[in-house]
């Protein structure tokens, strides 16, 4: 359930109360944040979302925003943020609430919720806002000056050196950093057969008693695996006969479970699960290739099941020539940067929508 607020304006900083005194800095970066976002004008898209009338009541769509902002510019943890928010009246502002409050406002958990409900679609549509609102601005101060003879020439006529052809278009392409673990084909492998092994447990558990589980030599696969591993130097041959392995064992589970999955359905599995296995086809099928072509580098490379969109980006740094990110594209118009992010690397879902199209990766 969601409660609508009627539009009352921006808050006043002053309006703020202080249990122990004093007033908000009218400069501080939180408050000057605040006054340039226009929360009212999404409140009624963000309401949408909720079009039950029951349940708990939902937090304001200016508390889900200014938490996630909080987060992301200070680079918190959820439960740091929740802390941090209950000894900073600058944060209580940010978020929406009229007096400061030494509880919080809502739990760590909640920030799941946040993620899910505001998408980046909404959050473009916001910078873009901003930014149109500024620009719109700077030009009624502009034309103020020029209407104005004292911010003319000395002899009070107007300045008419303006031209059509203004500013420039800056793009460039830059690499978010994640935090994951060092990728090598070997453990990405591994850790795709542990997938797959996880659901052909779940797909046979209603067959318990009635059938055998199909085999996957689990524990053979995984003597293989840290036999290499835990090699401090193993050679380059080892290294590959280990891959080989890996992709013998993952082709083998791939192929229970298509087996199993047109008896069961294409949507037998859980959301997580299902998601792991278009990763897991993915990585299968870029590994398979790179090792028939005993090359290491691949078009859009998976290094990660977890975070599928986390690329490898070859930085040309000193300490770190290659960084593992979110590849995005900045651009800078008239001073204001953009972000274009590329949604297509999350739509893996969108692509398959039946486990017998994962025929194509076992093909190749």
């Amino acid at each position: 359930m969601y409660r609508k607020k009627e539009p009352t304006g921006q808050m006043e900083f002053i309006n703020f109360h202080m249990k122990f005194g004093g007033e908000l800095n009218p400069r501080n970066r939180w408050v000057q944040l605040a006054q340039l976002i226009p929360w009212d004008e999404y409140e009624e898209e963000y309401a949408a979302k909720f079009p039950s009338k029951r349940g708990n009541e939902a937090k304001p769509f200016r508390m889900a925003l200014g938490a996630l902002l909080i987060k992301e510019m200070k680079n918190l943890p959820d439960e740091e943020l929740v802390e941090d928010i209950k000894e900073n009246p600058y944060y209580q502002y940010l978020l929406g609430l009229e007096s400061f409050q030494d509880t919080a406002p809502f739990e760590a958990s909640s920030l799941v919720h946040f993620r899910k409900r505001i998408t980046p679609e909404m959050l473009k549509e916001i910078n873009e806002k901003i930014v149109k609102r500024q620009l719109e601005k700077d030009a009624e101060d502009h034309e103020d000056d020029d209407t104005n003879p004292s911010s003319g020439s000395s002899d009070g006529k107007i300045n008419e050196s303006s031209s059509d052809h203004k500013g420039q278009l800056l793009v460039d392409a830059t690499c978010t950093p994640a935090d994951i673990r060092f990728p090598t084909d070997l453990s990405l492998l591994n850790e795709a057969r542990e997938k797959t092994e996880e659901i052909i447990d779940y797909l046979h558990r209603p067959y318990v008693s009635v059938e055998k589980k199909p085999r996957t030599y689990r524990e053979k696969a995984r003597k293989d695996f840290l036999f290499i591993s835990r090699n401090r130097r193993p050679r380059k041959n080892l290294i590959r006969k280990g891959i080989r392995k890996q992709l013998q064992y993952l082709r083998r589970n791939l192929a229970h479970i298509e087996a199993m999955g047109e008896r069961e359905g294409c949507f037998s599995l859980p959301g997580r699960m299902y998601r792991n296995l278009l990763v897991v086809n993915e990585v299968y099928r870029q590994q398979n290739l790179m090792y028939r072509k005993n090359s290491r580098s691949i078009p859009s490379r998976i290094v990660s099941i977890s975070q599928p969109h986390v690329r490898p980006i070859v930085r040309g740094k000193t300490n770190t020539p290659v960084e593992f990110g979110a590849k995005v594209s900045v651009s800078g118009i008239e001073g204001y940067a953009f972000l274009d992010l590329d949604f297509s690397l999350f739509s893996l879902q969108r692509k398959f929508h039946c486990l017998k199209k994962y025929k194509l990766f076992l093909q190749i």
